[in-house]
C-alpha cells in the first residue's frame, strides 16, 4: 500500500481501487487536541481538492481536503466518539474515510513520504 501527501497534510493510502484518506501526524500536532471530527455521508461523490471534512481542535476549525476523487465507501465512525484519535494515531486508527478510487492521475503530484518529510522541514 502506497501513501501520499498533499501540501495541505492530507494523506491517501490506496490499495487496489480503494483509497483511505486522513490527516498526517504534522497536521494533527499543529491543530492541537481534536474535539470534534465533521464526516461526509457514505454514498457522497467529491473531486480532488473538494472538501471532505471537517477537524475542530482547541485551538480553531480546519477543513480537509480530497487529495484524490471518488465516492465515499466508508467513514471512520468511531472518531464521533473519540476524534482525540486523530491525535493518537493520524496515520492509523484515526484515518477519516474510504474512497472508492475515481481517477488514479489524482494521484499524480502528490508527494511520497520522502518529499513531504523534507516539504514539513522546510515549513
Amino acid at each position: 500500500m502506497s501513501i501520499k501527501y498533499t501540501e495541505d497534510h492530507e494523506w491517501v493510502k490506496v490499495d487496489g481501487d480503494t483509497a483511505v484518506m486522513g490527516i498526517s501526524a504534522y497536521a494533527a500536532k499543529q491543530l492541537g487536541d481534536v474535539v470534534f471530527v465533521e464526516l461526509p455521508e457514505v454514498g457522497r461523490k467529491m473531486e480532488k481538492g473538494d472538501e471532505a471534512a471537517v477537524v475542530e481542535s482547541v485551538k480553531a476549525a480546519s477543513e480537509v481536503y480530497a487529495p484524490i476523487g471518488g465516492e465515499v465507501t466508508e467513514v471512520n465512525e468511531a472518531l464521533e466518539d473519540a476524534p482525540e484519535t486523530v491525535n493518537a494515531s493520524p496515520d492509523g486508527d484515526g484515518w477519516f474515510l474510504k474512497l472508492k478510487i475515481k481517477d488514479t492521475s489524482d494521484l499524480d503530484g502528490l508527494m511520497d513520504e520522502t518529499k513531504y518529510k523534507a516539504y514539513c522541514e522546510g515549513l
